[in-house]
């Protein structure tokens, strides 16, 4: 006789679950009960209106057919009442709980992107939401991902043509995001611009298509916020995409640059043998770790002076950026944690990637892009305030600083 000690679980629809029970008859009755005093209201209205009889011109008129009513515990089902005048005017109740057509509740609406986004293809959708909701899930399929898609190519299209004139911009970050694309021999390159306000709030400002990062591209970005009222920020931190930096300095000249350590730190990295990459990763970081401009220059010597006969490549990747990469140290020092790095745009869209590898890159360009505008919306959510943002007001009327330090008369007649 075949044994097993393999476990068949049961399916998520075969399970009863008697508390969960308890709670979709407890929210029926609730409903039921708040619908029936939004009825009650809705009549009081009419409450001095009477027929020739001296009856009430608008009664009730019985219920509407029985709809279920998706929620996080399961679909709920619901009654609304009817109402009908005697004198032949027209009247309808609409009910402020239940609203006409509304098939679900607003959690779990917001909850079908993100399972989207998450991973959780079109055609799984309906699969998925009935492990979660129960076998009476209905109206929560494919067709629903779909129109959610299509509404977010018009949020898309809204925003990429909202005006940015109503508050300053201080500092932005741009990167380029690649993803895969099936049936496309290109992949995609978005272009993302990420900003900081006079009062410290983090906001998207662009998420386009590119061509292989640019200049043209990046031209046409910035272009864009240009039109649309985005004033020249003190300064801009990127990678070593060369594109974006000739395309600021055309649109934005006045513009500072601040190249990522992060990105710089890699590079420089991968032209060393991995037994060294240790030993330099901790000298880069004495570089921009440095409490001074002055340290950090003496850090950087010291480091192309160590690795400059073997590894040239290194130093030279290094030294090229010398002065972009110190532009940091003439802000406030409480910036710095942010200024340094392009890790804004890095982290926000660490998500995108696991969405492309699980969908095995099955989104169109325009859907990946729409995608990112969905996901840069929901990390927007999430964002703290720029640390220090009280000292944006001084940045961005011109006060100097030094080591990160606000200059005083005394230090600059000193310096």
């Amino acid at each position: 006789m075949e044994t097993t000690n393999i476990v068949d679980f049961s399916r998520r629809d075969g399970i009863t679950d008697a508390l969960t029970d308890l709670l979709r008859t407890g929210a029926q009755q609730l409903i039921a009960t708040a619908v029936e005093a939004e009825l009650e209201s809705y009549l009081s209205q009419f409450t001095t209106a009477r027929t020739e009889a001296g009856h009430a011109t608008v009664v009730r008129n019985g219920h509407h057919p029985e709809r279920p009513f998706q929620t996080g515990i399961g679909p709920v089902n619901v009654r609304i009442p009817k109402v009908r005048s005697k004198n032949g005017q027209p009247v309808t109740f609409h009910s402020a709980l239940v609203p006409p057509y509304v098939r679900r509740t607003k959690t779990l609406e917001a909850a079908l992107p993100w399972l989207y986004l998450k991973g959780i293809s079109s055609g799984e959708m309906g699969s998925a939401l009935k492990v979660l909701l129960g076998p009476d899930a209905a109206g929560l399929s494919a067709n629903t991902v779909s129109r959610l898609k299509r509404d977010w190519a018009n949020e898309y299209g809204e925003w990429r043509k909202a005006a940015l004139d109503d508050e300053p911009l201080v500092y932005i970050w741009a990167d380029g995001v690649h993803s895969g694309l099936r049936g496309e021999d290109d992949k995609l390159c978005a272009l993302v611009i990420v900003g900081v306000t006079a009062r410290g709030k983090k906001r998207f400002l662009a998420i386009e298509d590119g061509v292989r990062e640019s200049t043209q591209s990046w031209r046409e970005a910035l272009l864009s916020l240009k039109s649309r009222g985005m004033n020249a920020p003190k300064l801009a931190i990127g990678d070593g995409a060369m594109g974006f930096w000739a395309a600021i300095d055309e649109v934005y000249p006045e513009t500072r640059h601040q190249r990522c350590w992060q990105h710089k730190t890699m590079n420089v990295l991968n032209c060393l043998p991995k037994l060294s990459q240790p030993k330099a990763k901790a000298a880069i970081h004495n570089i921009w770790q440095a409490e001074t401009k002055d340290d950090a220059g003496k850090a950087l010597d010291l480091f192309i002076k160590t690795y400059e006969p073997k590894y040239p490549k290194a130093t030279l990747c290094l030294q090229k950026d010398r002065e972009e990469l110190m532009a940091f140290f003439d802000f406030p020092a409480q910036h710095w944690q942010s200024i340094r790095t392009s890790n804004p745009i890095e982290s926000a869209f660490a998500t995108i990637r696991h969405r492309t590898k699980r969908s095995k890159g099955c989104l169109s360009r325009a859907g990946m892009l729409h995608m990112m505008f969905k996901l840069g919306q929901c990390a927007e959510q999430n964002w703290r305030k720029l640390r220090g943002f009280d000292y944006l007001a001084k940045v961005i009327t011109g006060v100097a600083f030094k080591d990160g330090i606000e200059a005083t008369e005394n230090s600059q007649i000193a310096a």
